[in-house]
Parts: structure tokens; C-alpha cells; sequence
């Protein structure tokens, strides 16, 4: 029977909106008569720059699924709109609140100062906070000495089943918990072109990419239309925690074992444990947020061009390939690795912006928006870590090789339909003869460059290269290889 203040342990999801191997949820039902399991859409988490509409859909979509799933237990996700500390402030005064359980997260800033301050707060209150680790990603690290050993064994723990114990607070009394709070609206806007979010939906891309998908991973990763089929999706679950990593390595170790072999499943393995190593590279230098992880680079001051940013942000740059990835992206939330590093590097390189400038506008449009992912690989493609390889994307030649017929450029830029494949991917060398044979009018139909693509370039090398020869560039390039570096081998 509930009476008032009956204990009750409180497990604050995060990017964690699963049932299934959640360590928080299981050890909180092992230790506790009575468990409420806690969604806060937080305030300032909405109004950060980085997040968005399709981010908030995705997660209101998870929690339905979450509730589904929770229905035959007479329970579901308590989902709130607030403030975390005032929640439970208020929660206390119907409650003895015993404990918080959660998993750490990885962030940004915002989020870390929320959990600083959280943490202080619980203090004052004698109220313990367990939190547990999840993806692979240490707390507390100063370098990568057996990093990859550790990441190993946690991988390969036992996944933990959800125990399905009747010590839910109820429906009946979670009906009356609301009336107190500002309930979040789980209704969305629903999008065809966006992925929806959910166990369910995760488990179907999981299991549709091992009965087939799988086979022209490699051979298809950098092809724009392509991969949207034949990578397997799974970012957007594993960012907010559908699935957990362990659960989709060990069904990638089994389907090996039951005879799935190929360079792609190979492929598919090894940047699993890439994801890892990025926001553990992140966890341990979240400074790069927003500075460069190589200090060298803190001179490297770019003039902030308005007009530039705008038409890089809305696809109309004047070069196909760019324009097309960011045009799909704004719609679908999606673009594969290839095509993302691309307009990144345009950005910094050929249009010479900040990196800073870039990274919230496409953190809001990522749906797999994953911070220890987003701000590392950010900075690798402009160039500013001094370890990894200076690449600057020519996008024209991105466009022959990985969409030689223009299918997927017309499917987005449907101003160019008229266009031959030769011409397709470089619209401003039409000769007059030929506008008026394609109907096609330079600066019109299309927009015009907006800067030399090949002036552009080599400017951006030189002085990139430049800065690279500087003593406190190779200084800074030493710590950061010495801090990130795996048994003698670096991930990047």
C-alpha cells in the first residue's frame, strides 16, 4: 500500500531510453521496494543551440515506445517538462526520495553544469546519486593505457534482461502524480523522411541490417543514396540509447559466429569501437566544445561571412554536391560519413568559416546528434587537431565518383533535372549554346559559384600548412597523441 513519503528510488533517464541492459534500472530494482522511472525534457536543454524539434520528436517517440513496453507492468515513464532539481524538490513532498540512479553522460557543457549542480544539491539533501558508465566511455581518465582492454571486458559483460518485478509505481497513482507537474506532450510531428525513434524501430534496423544490409556496407558506405540502405542506421538509437553498444557488438559477434563473414561486417565492427573512442576522446577534452583541441590553432581567427554561412546552411552554394548533402540533411536528418565530412570541410576550408560557426546548425539537424562525436570530427575535418591528415574534399570530384549519373543530385536539386552527367556537377562551365539547348540559366536556374573553388583551396592548404610547421601546433600535436593514442596505434 503507498502511503505518504513512502521511500521510493527515482531512475533519471537520459540518453538512456531503453528497458534492456540499463544497469540504473536493474540495480535500482535489485536494491528498492518501490521504483519511478523519471524523463525530464529540461528547459535549458531545449532552448540549447544544438538542439531541435527532430531531436525532442525522437525522444517523445522513444518514451511511447518505452510505455508501451511498460503497459503489462501497470506502469509507465513519469515524462516531465521542467527543471530536474524543482521535480523532485516536489516529488519529496509526497515521497521519501531513497536514491537517484542513471547513467553518466557524456554532454555538453550545459549538461555537465546541470549534473554539477545536481550533484551538489542531492548533497545537501542526503540523497545518494548512483551513476553508471554506458558505451564503452570512461569517467576520470588521463590517458589511454589499456583503454581498449577496459572497453573490452565492459563490452563483453553479460547483457542485463529488464527484470520485469511489479515494483513500478502504478498508473493509477502516476495519474495522480501529474496533475502536480507540467506533463510533457508526447504527441509529434511526424516525417516520413526522418527516422522515428524507439526500442521497437531499433531492433527492426538491428535486424534488417544482419538479414541483408550488412553485405554492401563497405562497398557502399560512400555513396550518398546508397548507404542509406546499406549502413545500418543505428546512430540515432545508439545516441540516445535505444540500444546499448554491448548489445550491438554481441549480436554482431554472434551473427560471426553463425556464419555472417565479410569485409563488411569486419567494417561495421571496428567503427562500433570508433564510436567509443570519439566520445571517450570527448569525455576526457570536452574543452573542444568550443576551442580547438590543439591550442596552436586558438590564433587561427577566420572572418565570420553572414552571407556565406546562410547559403552554405540553405544548399545553395553554387556547387552541386554541397548543396544536394545539406539540402538532404535539413530534410532527413541524415547524410553518410563521407558526405558530412564534405560540407564541414567546404565550410572551413573553402568558405573559410569558423568551425564554431558550423557546429550548432548541424548538431540540430544530425538526428544521431552525439556530442563525443560531433566535436571531435568536427575540428579533425577543418584541420585544427595537427594529428590527422589535412583533407580537403573536392566536392565536384565527390560528385563524378559517388554520384557519376546525378541521380541522387537531381532527386535534391531539382533545378538541375535538365542537366546532362557530364554537366551536372559543374553547372558554371555551360557554354551559352548549351543554356539555351538544357534550358538552363547560369545564375538563375542554379546559383553561380560563390567562391573559386580552386583559389579557395589552395589558400586554405598553404595556411593550414603553415600553421602546422609552428613549435606549440607540433607541441600540442605530441600531448594529444601521447594522451589519445591505443596500445602504439591512434583511432584519430
Amino acid at each position: 500500500m503507498l502511503s505518504k513519503h513512502s521511500p521510493i528510488a527515482l531512475v533519471w533517464l537520459k540518453r538512456d531510453l531503453r528497458l534492456e541492459d540499463h544497469e540504473a534500472l536493474t540495480v535500482a530494482l535489485e536494491n528498492h521496494k518501490l521504483v519511478l522511472i523519471l524523463y525530464v525534457a529540461e528547459d535549458f536543454l531545449l532552448e540549447d543551440p544544438h538542439c531541435s524539434e527532430r531531436h525532442l520528436n525522437f525522444i517523445k517517440e522513444s518514451i511511447q515506445d518505452l510505455n508501451t513496453q511498460l503497459r503489462p507492468f501497470n506502469t509507465e515513464v513519469l515524462a516531465l517538462q521542467g527543471e530536474l532539481i524543482s521535480i523532485v524538490k516536489q516529488l519529496q513532498e509526497t515521497f521519501s526520495i531513497a536514491a537517484l540512479y542513471s547513467h553518466f553522460e557524456t554532454g555538453i557543457q550545459a549538461t555537465f553544469k546541470r549534473d554539477t549542480k545536481v550533484k551538489k544539491w542531492l548533497n545537501t539533501k542526503g540523497i545518494s546519486w548512483f551513476e553508471f558508465q554506458q558505451q564503452g566511455v570512461f569517467r576520470g581518465l588521463k590517458n589511454r593505457k589499456n583503454w581498449i582492454q577496459k572497453w573490452e571486458a565492459f563490452m563483453q559483460q553479460p547483457i542485463r534482461p529488464f527484470p520485469k518485478e511489479q515494483k513500478f509505481l502504478n498508473l493509477k497513482h502516476l495519474k495522480k502524480i501529474k496533475a502536480q507537474f507540467q506533463v510533457l506532450d508526447l504527441s509529434t510531428t511526424t516525417s516520413s523522411s526522418i527516422q522515428p525513434g524507439g526500442i521497437s524501430y531499433a531492433k527492426k534496423y538491428l535486424d534488417s541490417f544482419f538479414e541483408g544490409r550488412y553485405l554492401h556496407y563497405q562497398k557502399h558506405i560512400s555513396k550518398p543514396d546508397l548507404s542509406r540502405k546499406s549502413c545500418s542506421r543505428l546512430s540515432p538509437y545508439l545516441a540516445y540509447g535505444n540500444l546499448s553498444m554491448r548489445v550491438v557488438l554481441q549480436r554482431t559477434a554472434s551473427e560471426k559466429l553463425n556464419g555472417k563473414k565479410g569485409f563488411g561486417i569486419r567494417a561495421f565492427e571496428s567503427r562500433l569501437r570508433w564510436q567509443s573512442h570519439f566520445i571517450q576522446k570527448f569525455e576526457m577534452e570536452c574543452s573542444m566544445e568550443f576551442k580547438s583541441i590543439n591550442k596552436g590553432f586558438h590564433r587561427l581567427l577566420k572572418p565570420v561571412n553572414p552571407e556565406f554561412i546562410k547559403a552554405w546552411e540553405e544548399g545553395r552554394t553554387g556547387v552541386p554536391m554541397v548543396d544536394v548533402a545539406m539540402r538532404c540533411l535539413v530534410t532527413t536528418g541524415y547524410l553518410n560519413f563521407r558526405m558530412g565530412a564534405m560540407v564541414v570541410s567546404f565550410f572551413v576550408h573553402q568558405l573559410w568559416q569558423p568551425w564554431q560557426q558550423c557546429s550548432a546548425f548541424l548538431a540540430r539537424q544530425f538526428l544521431d546528434f552525439e556530442p563525443g562525436i560531433h566535436f571531435p570530427q568536427v575540428q579533425m575535418q577543418a584541420g585544427e587537431t595537427g594529428t590527422n591528415t589535412l583533407r580537403i574534399y573536392n566536392p565536384v570530384k565527390n560528385g563524378h565518383e559517388h554520384d557519376s549519373h546525378g541521380y541522387f543530385t537531381k532527386q535534391w536539386i531539382p533545378e538541375l533535372k535538365s542537366l546532362p552527367p557530364a554537366l551536372v556537377h559543374t553547372p558554371w562551365v555551360i557554354t551559352n549554346f548549351e543554356e539555351k539547348l538544357y534550358e538552363f540559366k547560369k545564375g538563375v536556374s542554379y546559383p553561380n559559384l560563390i567562391v573559386d573553388l580552386e583559389k579557395s583551396r589552395k589558400y586554405a592548404t598553404e595556411t593550414l600548412w603553415e600553421l602546422r610547421k609552428m613549435q606549440e601546433v607540433k607541441q600540442e600535436s605530441m600531448r594529444i597523441l601521447k594522451q589519445h593514442t591505443l596500445n602504439n596505434r591512434s583511432l584519430s
